[in-house]
């Protein structure tokens, strides 16, 4: 199959007198209304109203700094409804066992029909609103995706590759010339074996390109899965706990 490469409530920590941060209790941040959980958020492309999902810690404290993952979702959850992606992959792993994820995420939507080279938009706009509204540290910012967004984890993380201390593209694919880019940072790659609808040749080939220009890529195939390789990686806490390890 042929796919096409794919291409900011509370946030400022009060700061008292002389520069004193105070740090906010659980009970603290919810007196003071800082919602947590998947929360639905909306900002503008072209003039257009386009949904996003930011998923907050029950335990977030403005008064610290947190990690950030970035999602991008499969062609399965284009659309316009800014919900559906929080529901597969990533969000699906978060609802099952959030303790493993002591972290922000946000969760832009790609339109429908449309890749996430065309929408580019949607990543970066819903990324800066992110980092505005929440303490979020730069030094420990990660983008993951699955299928067109493994492709899109690929394609559009070489391109910003200052901002991310990690990448976890799942049976996705890029462009073997982004290798000495992307070798700039760890990469830790998935893929089913058997899958039919992106051959795990696709991140076989980048996985060889990023090493060959000395890369630190590390990349796990899974034997007998098929398409389907998102929920054995997200559900995997070794893998979530080494992607938040890392920092730039």
């Amino acid at each position: 199959m042929t796919m096409r490469l794919y291409i900011s409530a509370l946030i400022a920590v009060a700061a008292c007198g002389g520069c004193v941060t105070h740090r906010m209790s659980n009970a603290t941040a919810e007196r003071a209304g800082i919602a947590t959980g998947f929360l639905n958020k909306s900002l503008k492309v072209d003039g257009k109203e386009r949904g996003y999902v930011v998923y907050v810690p029950r335990a977030y404290d403005p008064g610290k700094k947190w990690p950030l993952i970035v999602f991008l979702h499969g062609a399965g959850e284009r659309g316009d409804d800014g919900l559906i992606q929080s529901d597969v992959g990533l969000g699906r792993a978060i609802r099952q066992n959030p303790d493993r994820f002591p972290c922000v995420v946000v969760m832009p939507q790609c339109p429908g029909r449309v890749w996430w080279d065309e929408a580019a938009d949607e990543i970066e706009l819903a990324y800066q609103k992110t980092v505005k509204e929440y303490s979020i540290d730069s030094s420990r910012t990660y983008l993951t995706g699955l299928s067109m967004g493994g492709y899109g984890t690929w394609v559009y993380g070489a391109q910003h590759i200052d901002r991310y201390a990690a990448l976890a593209p799942i049976c996705g694919g890029g462009k073997p010339e982004d290798a000495a880019t992307l070798a700039k940072v760890p990469i830790w790659a998935f893929h089913g074996a058997v899958d039919e609808v992106v051959k795990p040749d696709e991140s076989r080939k980048m996985v060889e390109a990023v090493k060959a220009a000395g890369g630190k890529v590390k990349y796990t195939e899974y034997p007998d899965l098929h398409h389907n390789s998102w929920d054995a990686t997200y559900g995997d806490a070794e893998v979530i706990k080494w992607l938040l390890s890392q920092k730039r």
